[in-house]
């Protein structure tokens, strides 16, 4: 199964993603906020992030830029997921280098496909 980082500022939209990729066998790593997730992807090593885009300090499209830039952080698939759903919100996502999109309110079944489409 898959290392799955999750970063997102809403606890109870943290623990629901937790919950939800450990009962299907994922290992999660979840972090509160985006302070040093450049050192913690980097040590981490997860097969995949999944990114809220507002976040208090640093949003998701910054940390998300930071990370495309970083040697070892810029081939990690990053999905954003966020209730920021509107086409342009997706287009600007994709064009900051985000890997895919997952609007909010999700499935489970939503997320675990989403994961899965980036982890064998």
């Amino acid at each position: 199964m898959a290392k799955v980082m999750v970063v997102d500022d809403a606890y109870s939209e943290l623990k629901l993603m937790e919950s939800i990729l450990r009962n299907a066998g994922h290992q999660v790593v979840t972090l509160i906020d985006g302070e040093a997730l450049e050192d913690k992807v980097t040590a981490e090593r997860p097969d995949i992030l999944l990114l809220d885009i507002i976040m208090p300090k640093r949003n998701g499209f910054e940390l998300l830029r930071l990370l495309r830039k970083n040697e070892h952080t810029k081939t990690t698939p990053i999905v954003l997921v966020s209730s920021k759903n509107q086409a342009s919100d997706l287009a600007w996502g994709k064009r900051q280098g985000a890997d895919d999109y997952l609007p909010k309110p999700f499935t489970s079944d939503q997320l675990l496909t989403m994961v899965g489409r980036f982890v064998r």
